[in-house]
């Protein structure tokens, strides 16, 4: 079984959202929080704002897009583990001041069943 949390952030500071430097030190303590270790990582500053932030990493994927218009970032771990702690939530809602999260877990079948 694989897991994959999405969490949406709502209500977010706009200014961190658009903050290259905040982005990948928050992404990379929220990989580190789940006991994983980044591969490779890639960013994109979008004209006029936004981030997607994109990293492999040991466990399979961790993705941030944000919308610093809206308040608002989606984020999504994928893991080959069943289990992936929802405090990474927390630590991100933290990091971007987010007001409302919500939070979705699917279970992804490695054999098709």
């Amino acid at each position: 079984m694989a897991l994959q949390l999405i969490v949406d952030l709502y209500d977010c500071d706009a200014a961190l959202l658009n903050d290259m430097e905040l982005v990948k030190n928050a992404a990379r303590e929220a990989v580190h929080s789940i006991g994983a270790e980044i591969v490779e990582e890639c960013m994109h500053q979008f004209t006029p704002i936004g981030i997607s932030y994109i990293a492999v990493i040991s466990a399979s994927h961790f993705s941030i897009h944000t919308w610093p218009e809206y308040g608002y970032a989606a984020v999504d771990v994928f893991s080959c583990s069943d289990d992936v702690p929802e405090t990474v939530a927390d630590a991100l809602q933290k990091a971007f001041h987010s007001e409302r999260q919500v939070i979705r877990a699917v279970e992804r079948s490695l054999k098709g069943e």
